[in-house]
């Protein structure tokens, strides 16, 4: 159209025109959604909008069940009745995941929807291995997909830290699982506005030597793109392929980062030291074995344990603790409980145990194999050996446990732990010639015992 004065006769004219005619109909059918397209997918594009909507509320609660087992430290898995065609049976153990899974879904509607579904579709497949083609994000994949992503959101959530700190130590250390497959574990410590200690990774090892750890921590910064550059220190155990002049873990990571530099841990060491010195002595050695014998063969039956309750007085340490190898604080803590503290057994629980093994070893319904270790061990109890060195380590331990559980807190001041390890070393200076104050406290503890126990026999 050239001339605007013909405008109104040529609008007529396209209005007339089939051109016109059809767009407007297509039109006012798409706004009303009769048209062959609609028609056709608007019902499958709505059921599959719904479909989504329903799964991913789904997967909500499904992220939310494995946070919360994470939190709590539970596994995820049971042995047996994991597949959909169990779940309707109420009266076995499916594992922790797919328990609170079906506990929620009792008050959640879609979770109960969902899951009655899955169970519908397992019945009709039939019950053969494998879930084919149907998707139930109940599934060990689902779950072991989660913690892949959760453990991806933390390791970077970390690395944003590291990097913005501009420099941490690393800290590893190697221990077998239950499978005895050796596990190493890569701890990051860094400062941002406090110290922070982070579990970075848990990785299997195929092998000890310097050179593979070595490898491994580099591979473990690369994947969460922190640079090992920044490193500046290294905190391990003296095991030779850590503390290795040459091929050790320390000597080989020097290459990688210049300016890093090797500390043992002091914590490690103080309590390998106290290992060691419990164990060079026959008489500490008979000490500590006596206590942990005496807690496993209570332990070990319902008929000595009922007796030990009873005639316990403390109610809460009727527990005996068990020492064992990697509890470095286990030895101190048995010692205390049967023995107290040093030169103040008010709280000991001595006397409680000498009764129990009398009554084990009186009581004819029990073996007399039991009887007889029961006198064994009162005998061993009763001996003014026992009682001497039990007095000369709580003296010694009196020392040096506040300054190992200070050494092994993630929030700990160096300057505070040198003052601690000074006076910890002055005061074990002290106390090393003062043989008489040991005597005059295992004595004051013969006496404390006696009183007791002879208050017990006249009533």
């Amino acid at each position: 159209m050239q001339a605007w004065k013909h405008a109104h006769q040529r609008v007529q004219e396209h209005e007339r025109s089939s051109i016109h005619r059809e767009s407007a109909e297509a039109f006012f059918l798409r706004v009303n959604k009769a048209d062959i397209h609609t028609l056709l997918t608007d019902k499958q594009m709505t059921v599959h909008r719904d479909q989504v909507r329903k799964r991913r509320q789904v997967l909500e609660r499904v992220i939310d069940v494995v946070k919360v087992i994470g939190k709590c430290g539970l596994s995820y898995r049971g042995h047996i009745h994991e597949a959909t065609n169990d779940l309707e049976n109420t009266a076995i153990n499916h594992g922790n995941f797919l328990e609170l899974i079906l506990l929620l879904s009792k008050y959640d509607v879609c979770l109960q929807e969902h899951v009655s579904d899955c169970i519908e579709k397992k019945k009709k497949q039939g019950r053969t291995k494998g879930r084919g083609s149907m998707v139930t994000l109940m599934s060990k994949t689902t779950v072991n997909k989660v913690v892949e992503l959760i453990r991806n959101m933390i390791q970077q959530t970390i690395a944003v830290e590291v990097r913005k700190a501009g420099m941490f130590s690393i800290q590893i250390d190697t221990t077998q699982d239950l499978t005895s497959k050796d596990q190493c574990a890569v701890v990051l410590r860094y400062v941002t506005d406090v110290v922070h200690e982070k579990l970075i990774a848990v990785i299997d090892c195929e092998s000890s030597t310097g050179q593979y750890f070595v490898e491994l921590v580099k591979q473990t910064l690369e994947k969460m793109d922190i640079d090992i550059k920044k490193c500046i220190g290294n905190a391990t155990d003296g095991a030779a392929n850590m503390q290795g002049q040459y091929k050790g873990f320390s000597a080989l990571l020097t290459g990688a980062s210049p300016n890093q530099v090797h500390i043992w841990c002091y914590s490690h060491v103080l309590n390998l030291v106290l290992a060691d010195t419990t164990g060079v002595v026959v008489a500490s050695e008979s000490l500590f074995s006596l206590l942990n014998d005496i807690a496993v063969f209570i332990r070990d039956s319902y008929k000595r344990m009922k007796l030990w309750e009873e005639n316990s007085e403390d109610k809460r340490h009727r527990r005996l603790g068990v020492i064992g190898e990697t509890r470095w604080w286990a030895k101190d803590e048995a010692l205390r409980k049967v023995f107290g503290r040093f030169a103040k057994p008010d709280n000991a629980l001595y006397t409680d145990l000498v009764i129990t093994m009398e009554k084990i070893k009186k009581d004819v319904t029990m073996k007399p194999l039991i009887r007889n270790k029961a006198q064994g061990y009162k005998a061993s109890l009763l001996k003014y050996e026992t009682i001497l060195t039990a007095e000369i380590f709580l003296r010694i331990f009196e020392q040096t446990t506040p300054l190992s559980k200070y050494l092994q807190t993630s929030g700990m001041d160096i300057a505070s732990a040198q003052h601690l390890v000074t006076g910890t070393e002055e005061s074990l200076r002290k106390c090393a010639r003062d043989f008489q104050g040991v005597m005059r406290a295992a004595d004051d503890f013969v006496e404390w015992a006696n009183s007791i126990l002879e208050k017990l026999e006249e009533s």
